[in-house]
């Protein structure tokens, strides 16, 4: 079947939940006739996909900057496509051994007779994925490579404000792929809302927790099981030994990058007293030799739309208000240029709690500095918010890295670097609690797209003829003697 637009689709009549229905539908009357694919279907999948990567990917650059005003094209090369292919290519190389079964012992004496018994890694059928605007290609291809590594069909769902995107790879999909394999959904918030709505057998969801709740409520109204990366205040916390030079360059690198509008970018800093003058200093430095004449260089992306522009402009005045040291670290005159969407880092020095800038995820160049004396008291007070999606130490002290381990939970955690673990091909990338539920990368990704069907191959006798009436006395006694 040839992938359809969705807006002829709605225009001859249908409403949006049928018309997502129906390529739901095709997708697993598709995945019905064909039976668990083969380990070279599976490749040849993935391999189109890496070619619709390489072979588009000056055009899938020129969209996301389209989409945002001003995004180098290194950003969009490095973070959307080079890391998206580099998912894809693990799962290629590594399929055929994630197929495999997984032997697990049959239970004595039944073993000694033959008895075998094994997980087998199964495709679940159809899965939806509703990629977010901040890393479009990166948080589509990413779970897309383990969906289609355990044998999947894949319907898809691009984020609504990056349109540009969202059309170009609706292009792409159908370029290479058929629509029974996996296809494209565009559309505003309606299409997402009865995106969410379908009978999948697994949805994805990458986004804002608040968005991320309605998903998990829509898809419980089918018992779809859901995975969601989310998001929240990822911490770091400058530790003892700590080489500030080093703090700075990896924290400004991801507050910087994409301008912090990353899941994963430090959202809060944690440092000693005696430590934030030369922190202040050296991320002044980082930030006058990386971007000079900060607003108009387009090494520094503008901020996706007019909406999250004001909102981060709302969290300064916030903190203005309440009077909070405001640190600018560029070197233009004016924090900020609306009609650029540009906002120059920003630190702000021990912010009031209850303020937004303490309340709400940042997504963006804003970055809260809070001091502090005692480990303990940073410890306290992250577990007194909702679990963060990532955790940052720096430092060197091994007490105080097993403090943070032991009583901290969050979706990962990295010592001495900022969001390395999500590079990493073969472990898991997730959130817990607030931040989400389930994970994906390399073979823990596979897993969470398979199920994990138990299978037991009976041999020469049957543990069944216990269980056969009449009852006699003997037979219990056995049971007894089994209980020890």
């Amino acid at each position: 079947m040839q992938q359809q637009n969705i807006t002829s689709l709605v225009d001859s009549g249908m409403d949006l939940h049928q018309v997502v229905k129906k390529q739901v539908d095709n997708q697993r009357h598709s995945f019905l006739q064909e039976g668990r694919p083969s380990a070279a279907v599976r490749i040849d999948r993935l391999d189109r996909a890496i070619r619709l990567l390489k072979e588009n990917s000056d055009a899938i650059c020129q969209a996301l900057s389209e989409d945002y005003g001003t995004r180098h094209r290194f950003q969009s090369m490095a973070a959307d496509v080079l890391v998206s292919i580099e998912a894809l290519k693990h799962s290629k190389k590594n399929v055929k051994k994630w197929m495999k079964k997984e032997r697990r012992g049959a239970k004595f004496p039944l073993n000694l007779f033959g008895a075998k018994a094994y997980i087998d890694y199964v495709p679940l059928g159809v899965v939806g994925i509703i990629a977010p605007w901040n890393f479009p290609i990166q948080l589509m291809f990413s779970p897309l490579a383990n969906v289609l590594a355990a044998g999947n069909r894949a319907l898809i769902k691009p984020s609504e404000l990056t349109p540009v995107t969202s059309r170009l790879t609706a292009d792409l999909f159908r370029k290479y792929f058929e629509a029974d394999e996996v296809s494209v959904v565009t559309g505003g918030v309606d299409v997402a809302v009865a995106f969410s709505e379908q009978n999948f057998d697994h949805l994805v969801y990458t986004g804002a927790p608040g968005v991320g709740s309605y998903v998990m409520q829509a898809a419980a109204k089918n018992l779809v099981p859901v995975t969601l990366e989310l998001g929240g205040k990822c911490p770091v916390i400058v530790g003892s030994g700590a080489c500030i030079k080093d703090v700075v360059e990896r924290v400004m690198t991801f507050k910087t990058l994409n301008v912090g509008q990353i899941c994963l970018a430090p959202d809060t800093l944690f440092i000693r007293e005696q430590d934030l003058e030369e922190f202040s200093i050296q991320a002044k430095k980082y930030v006058h030799d990386c971007f000079p004449n900060i607003i108009d260089n387009e090494d520094y992306s503008s901020i996706i739309n007019d909406r999250h522009f004001s909102r981060l402009m709302s969290y300064l005045q916030d903190c203005e208000s309440r009077g909070t040291a405001i640190v600018p670290l560029g070197d233009s005159e004016d924090v900020a240029d609306q009609a650029k969407r540009k906002i120059q880092p920003v630190l702000l020095v021990n912010p009031d709690d209850a303020s937004l800038a303490m309340t709400e995820e940042i997504f963006g160049p804003l970055l809260p500095v809070k001091t502090y004396t005692c480990l303990t008291e940073v410890i306290n007070f992250i577990n007194e918010r909702e679990r963060p999606l990532g955790l940052y130490y720096f430092g060197n002290d091994r007490s105080e890295i097993s403090s943070i381990k032991d009583r901290t939970t969050s979706g990962g955690m990295v010592i001495n670097d900022i969001a390395a673990h999500a590079l990493q091909d073969n472990m898991p990338l997730g959130g817990v609690g607030h931040s989400g539920m389930g994970s994906y990368h390399g073979y823990d990704g596979f897993r969470q797209f398979s199920h994990a069907r138990g299978t037991y191959e009976q041999g020469l006798f049957s543990a069944s003829t216990i269980f056969k009436a009449p009852y006699k006395d003997s037979t219990l006694k056995l049971l007894e003697k089994l209980m020890g």
